[in-house]
Parts: C-alpha cells; sequence; structure tokens
C-alpha cells in the first residue's frame, strides 16, 4: 500500500470508528419504503401528468440530446428562451442559468466579491457558498453569524462598518448570504427584517442580500415563486438562487430516470450588470458542457405547473400535511412523557400553533439516537434519515423528516406513532437495566 492510500485508509477508519463515514445507500434498499427522506417535496417526480407532458415534449422538440459544449461556445435557442422565460416568471431583471446549485453558488461567489469587500453569512448557510468564498477575492474578509439572528447580524455589520472605512464611504461592499428555507432544520429566514436592516446601514446602497431558495421553489409564494416574491422583495435583493431539481422535479426526479441529468438545475436572478459578469468570470459556467437540451424541456414541464397552479394546490396540501405531523407528533411525546434526549421538536415548530406560513416541508426531529431511530422506522417501511455531525453541528443529532404532497394522512401518522413507539421502548429498556418501576401505560 502507498502512503497515499495509508493516509487514506486511516481518515476513513477514523471517520468509521466516530460513525460519521459516509457512504452511498443502496439504490434497491428503499424500494417499498414510505418515502421521508428525498427534496421531492411536491411529489412530482411521480406525477404521471408531468412524465407525460414531459415525453410529449421531447417527441417535438427540435434539439433533445447533448448540448453541444460550453454555454459560451453554443448558446441553445431552448437555453435562451428558457431564461427570459425565468427572468419574466420571477419579476427578474435577467437570468443565467447553471447546472446545478452548487456550481452557481460556487460561480457567484467566487467571483462576484471584489478586491476589499467582504461577504458575510448565515452559519448555517449551504457549503457550496462556503466553497466560493473560499475561492474568492474575499476570502480573507468572511464573517459568519448567529442563524437566523437579525440582532447578531445587526452587530457584525456595525462592527464592520466601525473597522473598515472603505464600508462606510461606499468603495467596497458587504454581501450577505442566506437560505430562505433551511435544509437541515426547516427554518425560514427573516427576510423582510434583514433587508431593512442592511438598507438602514447601508445608505449608499453596498451591502446586498443573496438568497438561496433552493429548497423553498415550487413550496412558498404565488405560484411557486419563493419566499422573496411573498414578501415583494424582489427589487431590493441583489441576486437569487433557484433550483427545480428538488419540489419540482426537473432533474433528479422522473426525467432522470430516463435521461443522465446533472444533481440539479439551477437559475441565478440577478440585473443585467452581474449575468454580464458571472459569463465573463464565473468558472463553474464558463468551464463545463452546458445542460443538455432534454434537461431544459425538463425544466419547462416544471413550470407549466408552476403556471396553470397544479404546484401551487400540491404546496397547499404539503403545508397542511407538516401541521398534522408536528401537532400529531408533539401531542405524542407529551402524552407520553417522552424525555427531549430521545425526542424533540425545534422551538420554532411547537412554540406557537403553525400555520402555513410557518410549516415546513422539512421537520427535524432532534434524537441522541438517530441511526437506531431511523433503523426502527426502517423496520416499519418508513424511510427517514440520521443526520449527524459534521453535516450538523455537535450535539444537534436528528432525524430529519422531509414531507411530501403525495404522503398520505396515515402515513404521517404512522411516523409519528412509530417514532414515539421507539422512544417509549427506549424508555422502557433503560428502566429494566437500571432496575426501576415500570408504569408505562400506552397513550398511543
Amino acid at each position: 500500500m502507498t502512503s497515499l492510500h495509508s493516509k487514506i485508509a486511516a481518515a476513513l477508519k477514523s471517520r468509521e470508528n466516530r460513525l460519521i463515514r459516509r457512504r452511498l445507500s443502496d439504490p434497491d434498499a428503499d424500494s417499498g419504503l414510505v418515502d421521508f427522506h428525498t427534496n421531492d417535496y411536491l411529489s412530482l417526480s411521480h406525477s404521471e401528468q408531468l412524465r407525460h407532458l414531459f415525453l410529449q415534449k421531447l417527441q417535438t422538440a427540435p434539439e433533445v440530446l447533448g448540448s453541444g459544449g460550453s454555454r459560451l461556445l453554443v448558446n441553445g435557442h431552448g437555453h435562451t428562451a428558457l431564461e427570459t422565460r425565468l427572468a419574466k416568471f420571477f419579476d427578474s431583471p435577467a437570468a443565467l442559468l447553471f447546472n446545478s446549485g452548487l456550481d452557481a453558488n460556487v460561480g457567484f461567489f467566487s467571483c462576484i466579491p471584489q478586491p476589499g469587500d467582504v461577504v458575510v453569512f448565515d452559519e448555517y448557510i449551504h457549503a457550496s457558498v462556503h466553497d466560493g468564498v473560499r475561492a474568492s477575492r474575499a476570502r480573507e474578509a468572511q464573517f459568519s453569524f448567529e442563524h437566523n439572528s437579525v440582532s447578531a447580524l445587526g452587530e457584525l455589520l456595525l462592527h464592520l462598518l466601525n473597522e473598515r472605512p472603505s464600508l462606510r464611504t461606499g468603495e467596497n461592499s458587504v454581501f450577505v448570504a442566506v437560505e430562505s428555507l433551511y435544509s437541515m432544520d426547516g427554518t425560514i429566514a427573516p427576510l423582510a427584517e434583514i433587508v431593512e436592516l442592511t438598507e438602514s446601514l447601508f445608505s449608499r446602497g453596498n451591502c446586498h442580500l443573496v438568497v438561496d431558495e433552493a429548497h423553498a421553489t415550487g413550496v412558498y409564494g404565488p405560484q411557486g415563486r419563493g419566499m422573496v416574491a411573498t414578501l415583494g422583495l424582489e427589487r431590493r435583493v441583489l441576486a437569487r438562487l433557484h433550483t427545480f431539481g428538488k419540489a419540482l422535479a426537473a432533474s433528479g426526479g422522473t426525467p432522470a430516470r430516463f435521461i443522465g441529468f446533472p444533481p440539479t438545475t439551477a437559475v441565478i436572478l440577478t440585473d443585467e450588470p452581474i449575468r454580464d459578469y458571472l459569463l465573463n468570470y464565473a468558472r463553474s459556467l464558463i468551464y463545463t458542457t452546458s445542460l443538455s437540451h432534454a434537461n431544459i424541456v425538463a425544466v419547462g414541464c416544471s413550470f407549466d405547473f408552476l403556471e396553470n397552479g397544479i404546484a401551487e394546490k400540491l404546496a397547499t396540501r404539503l403545508l397542511d400535511l407538516s401541521i398534522r405531523f408536528i401537532d400529531t407528533l408533539q401531542n405524542l411525546i407529551e402524552r407520553n412523557g417522552i424525555p427531549p434526549s430521545l425526542l424533540s421538536l425545534p422551538p420554532h415548530l411547537t412554540a406557537i400553533s403553525l400555520g402555513r406560513s410557518r410549516a415546513t416541508p422539512i421537520v427535524p426531529v432532534f434524537t441522541s439516537q438517530p441511526r437506531p431511530l431511523s433503523t426502527y422506522l426502517r423496520l416499519k417501511s418508513m424511510n427517514a434519515r440520521p443526520i449527524t455531525w459534521p453535516t450538523v453541528p455537535k450535539g444537534l443529532d436528528r432525524v430529519r423528516v422531509c414531507l411530501h404532497s403525495g404522503n398520505s394522512d396515515e402515513e404521517i401518522d404512522a411516523l409519528a406513532r412509530g417514532m414515539t413507539e421507539w422512544a417509549r421502548s427506549e424508555m422502557i429498556a433503560s428502566q429494566v437495566k437500571g432496575g426501576g418501576s415500570l408504569g408505562l401505560q400506552s397513550k398511543l
């Protein structure tokens, strides 16, 4: 074994010992399980109507296979038409397609911040933003703030203003990066408050908000346009990222079973100067083969569902299921006296009664034993995955539940009961081991 392979083996062994080694799942292992783990929030990847529309449009599309090369070498008619459609739909001056959400974030943050600029991001921001900033000319001026804390963001921005005269004069800029819906915690960013804060502190307009709407696309806002559109902030945000492989299933979903698509098609919505600059400097756009023509057709089909109202009805159903699951699980936890170490919901989902504006398809269920809980659910034919460090901070292990509009009420209730049954069995086992009195009566 070479020294390189010895070092690699040691690193993997270390992860194995700490129970954090990542592996690809068996593609056949999930067959027959109720899906509570994918990002297919609107269940469109299983929509026969969407599949039929996609195949129908493929039959009449002038171009289907491949794309011909880099976007700067071959600019397909379909690509340009889709960008025009997206810009109009999302009420944006311009739109630019990327092969994935990762490519879009890396491309934007690696080139748009200029020398002397600062990047500020929520501590839970996606890894792709970190990758982009590390490759940028602002890599020595990056700062995080406490998750969703407007006060912490305000303190940090005031500190930067006091410390850096070029920010006060407007010579340099600050970029604030947030997600509208966070993929691990199901929390919704206080976008309106953040916009008001940044505009009040930076009267010269040199503080720019960048919003990743990957998990909100299709679920929130008029016709699924996202949280920025919900709040009417389109003209007060520098750039928005939308992806089409999650709720919209335009890649990674049904069409992907027939054609080899990249992980998730994405678009950056911004102004014309930023778009032009990305075309010239975003390496993740310039040095890659552009999206296939079939991928462009798939995205167009998904947007037909946004425009005709089908997706909006599915989103309403989805958020109602979220409320049902959260209420049912919380009631079972309280009635059975389940300790927070075994099962608990985050405060933002339990503090007050939920409405659709605060409901989320992503529900983290905190537990000190995420893997045993996930395994128990699999035995009950339900697939909800454990999430541990380093994906989430230490001490915040959870089973992340992703809900879908195609889930039935019975499946939602069974998931809540299954989690509580597992927790009760752990409580009983602990009491038996400790020699205590059981005294537990089922309240499931």
